[in-house]
Parts: structure tokens; C-alpha cells; sequence
């Protein structure tokens, strides 16, 4: 993977090289934006110059291309269009949306080449925009800063393959791995840039994951709070929604004053079908109040099906990325089940005592080849802070 942009490209390749990691960076403002579509950027080129450049700012707004194409007509670059290179992060799309074929666009538009990160995983396209490319004449490059690319849209790509959002797990906690007092008192652990990079992970998830428990403990708003010098900065003063709430509630025991009942943007409960039809009154109220509650099949132990909520969140709200903001039980369940795509975990250099809370409950291990592992992506300091984001490794089956 190249990490740096050339500073002199002389050859083709790094000349693909340079303009396609220009195209990632414009398509990287989009990705607090654009869900449920993927973050999409697009750089026209001409006799070695940018002549128009874009990029995918709100599901139903123009994409990419079509912002780079409206961009080199602004910028009176309308006679230059024609015979140029277009590059894009993502294969351009073959199918009527919300907005028009992208591939059209470019076909219409006279581009000569098109040069594309990485084929599109929705099968409604599936290497269709490529073809479409290819018949008008047009010749395609297909690969470039692939894995850049791929980083940049994980969510859509796993909804596309499996049907399931992102699952990123976030903890916040002592050295000594405990997240609050045994009283209750955790506010705050973590100093201020972690709690602001936390908002940040919220505004680019479409879903924010927490328990009954952690409602009933810490009645938490569950929205994204950031500054609106940093929002106008990013483009996302006018644009930008609250993801969707989602409350784990296997018993259907919210209190109807809970907070996140009122914040702006939707929430969603689900609980177990027994609980549905015992509490029907109070599922009728809080739906005649705009709330949403879902009853799915309980597990054998009683509890909500984890997974059963994930293929919901992907199939029908379509959800590419979900963050799971929960206590020890619920956050211990979805690393047991395999949930957990990314942990992004928050260290503060302090300690709790081992009578604090802990950071997961997780069954009991009697052999070292039990354990949890982790791969370390990345780790950065933030302020006194560490933060690392961690990739779980798959697990062996435990004996019990």
C-alpha cells in the first residue's frame, strides 16, 4: 500500500498513483456522510492537470463523478472533459438510483480513461460499470491503491457480502482494565480528545449499539456531539444525522423517561418476543411516540440474538457500520459470539482497584489456548490517553 503521494510523478503509474490518493482524500470527506452509500472520490485529469474534482456528499445528492464532471464545467474546463482521465475510488455505478448511472456519465461525457481503485461490491453493479465502460471504448485501470480504497468503505463491503454492518466495539478504561467505580462513577476515566475522537467514531457509524443495562446505570444520550468549528471544517454543519440509537432490551424494561427517547434521530429497541407480548401496552406506547420496537426469537438462554439484530440493522435498515457502546455483559457477548470486526479501545494511565468494574465478562478460561487474541492495527496517544484499535482473531471453541 502506498502511504505517500509522489512529489514529481513522471511515470504513468505514479501518476496514477498521485491523482488516485488525491481522489481518496476528497472521498474521505464524505465518509461521516454519506451512509448508507459508500464514500466515493473523483479526480478529472487532462494534459497533467486537475481540470474538475469531487466527491459523494449525501445519499441522494450527485455522486463522484457527476460532481467532478459539474466541477470542470464550473471551472470552465467544459472543453477539456472530453478525452480526459476520470480517477475514482470506487467502480462507477451501472444502475438507476436515487440518481442517474455514473457510467453513463462518463460515457456521455467523452472521458478517454478511467482509472478505479477497487470494483464495487454491491451486486447490483458487480463489474457492470466497468463493462459499461469498456463497450463505449473507454479504457478502464482497475486497482489502483486498492487497499486504501477498501480501508475506506468497510462497512459497505461488509453489508454487501454478508448482509451485516461493521461491527466496531468501543471500551474506555484504567490500566487495570476496569471501566467504572464499583459504585457506578465512571465520568471521567478517559480525558477530553479521547471522548471527542468517541464522537467521531459515533458520526461515522449509521448505528450506535448499547444495553438495557447501560441505560438503567448511565441514562446516556447516545448522540454525536462534536464542535461546530470541526463539523464546518468537515463539511458537515448542514448534513450530518444522528445514527440510529439502538437499545438491547430482552425484557422491554426502558424507562419511558429514558434520554435517548428524546434526543434528535430515531431509536430502535429490540426485545424477545415474550417480552413483546407481556409488555404489548407499554410496546404500543412507545411506538405511538415514534419509538420503534422489534421483538425477535429469544436464544436458549433468554436473551436477545445478537446476530439476528445485526441482519436486521444491514437488511432492513441498512446499516454499513454499527459501534457497540455497552458494559461488560453485552460487550463480553459480542466478542464471545464473534461479532466484533474492530475493538477500539481507550486506555487512561490511571488504576481502579479490582473491586471496579470490569471491561468484559467473558466465560471462564482453564487453558492458556482459551484465551482471546487480538492483532494491533494501529495505537496513537491521545493526549495522556492510548488509543488502539485491535482486530480479533477467530476463536478456538471452548470446552465447557
Amino acid at each position: 500500500m502506498v502511504s505517500q503521494k509522489p512529489n514529481k510523478p513522471s511515470s504513468q503509474i505514479e501518476k496514477d498513483v498521485y491523482y488516485m490518493q488525491l481522489a481518496i482524500e476528497l472521498a474521505e470527506q464524505g465518509r461521516y456522510s454519506t451512509k448508507p452509500n459508500p464514500a466515493v472520490g473523483c479526480v478529472l485529469v487532462k494534459d497533467g492537470r486537475i481540470i474538475g474534482q469531487g466527491w459523494h456528499k449525501k445519499a441522494g445528492q450527485p455522486h463522484a463523478e457527476r460532481m467532478a464532471l459539474a466541477d470542470a464545467k464550473q471551472l470552465g474546463n467544459d472543453a477539456k472533459i472530453a478525452g480526459c482521465t476520470a480517477y475514482v475510488t470506487l467502480e462507477p455505478c451501472s444502475h438507476y438510483g436515487r440518481t442517474p448511472p455514473c457510467a453513463d456519465g462518463l460515457v456521455e461525457a467523452q472521458v478517454a480513461r478511467v482509472v478505479v481503485a477497487m470494483q464495487d461490491p454491491n451486486p447490483l453493479v458487480a463489474g457492470d460499470g466497468m463493462q459499461k465502460l469498456l463497450k463505449a471504448g473507454i479504457e478502464v485501470e482497475v486497482g489502483v491503491l486498492q487497499q486504501q480504497a477498501e480501508q475506506l468503505n468497510l462497512g459497505f463491503a461488509k453489508r454487501m457480502s454478508c448482509k451485516r454492518p461493521y461491527v466496531r466495539l468501543k471500551t474506555a478504561s484504567s490500566l487495570d482494565g476496569r471501566t467504572a467505580l464499583n459504585n457506578g462513577q465512571s465520568k471521567w476515566i478517559t480525558g477530553a480528545l479521547s471522548r471527542q475522537q468517541v464522537h467521531r467514531l459515533r458520526a461515522q457509524s449509521g448505528a450506535l449499539i448499547t444495553g438495557i443495562n447501560t441505560v438503567l446505570a448511565d441514562d446516556p444520550s447516545l448522540t454525536v456531539r462534536l464542535e461546530a468549528k470541526w463539523l464546518a471544517e468537515h463539511h458537515l454543519d448542514e448534513i450530518l444525522a444522528q445514527p440510529l440509537r439502538v437499545v438491547l432490551d430482552s425484557r422491554l424494561q426502558i424507562p419511558a423517561d429514558a434520554k435517548l427517547l428524546t434526543e434528535p434521530g430515531e431509536t430502535l429497541i429490540f426485545c424477545t418476543q415474550t417480552a413483546f407480548q407481556d409488555n404489548a401496552e407499554k410496546a404500543a406506547q412507545l411506538t405511538a411516540a415514534g419509538i420503534s420496537v422489534i421483538a425477535l426469537a429469544a436464544t436458549n438462554a433468554k436473551q436477545i440474538d445478537l446476530a439476528g439484530v445485526l441482519d436486521y440493522l444491514g437488511q432492513e435498515k441498512q446499516i454499513n457500520d454499527v459501534m457497540v457502546e455497552a458494559g461488560a455483559t453485552l460487550a463480553g457477548k459480542f466478542i464471545e459470539q464473534n461479532l466484533v470486526d474492530e475493538l477500539h479501545s481507550f486506555i487512561a494511565p490511571c488504576l481502579l482497584g479490582n473491586q471496579a468494574k470490569a471491561l468484559f465478562n467473558l466465560p471462564e478460561m482453564h487453558r492458556m489456548d482459551e484465551k482471546i487474541e487480538f492483532t494491533m492495527l494501529s495505537c496513537q496517544n491521545l493526549e495522556n490517553d492510548l488509543y488502539c484499535i485491535f482486530q480479533p482473531k477467530p476463536l478456538a471453541k471452548l470446552d465447557k
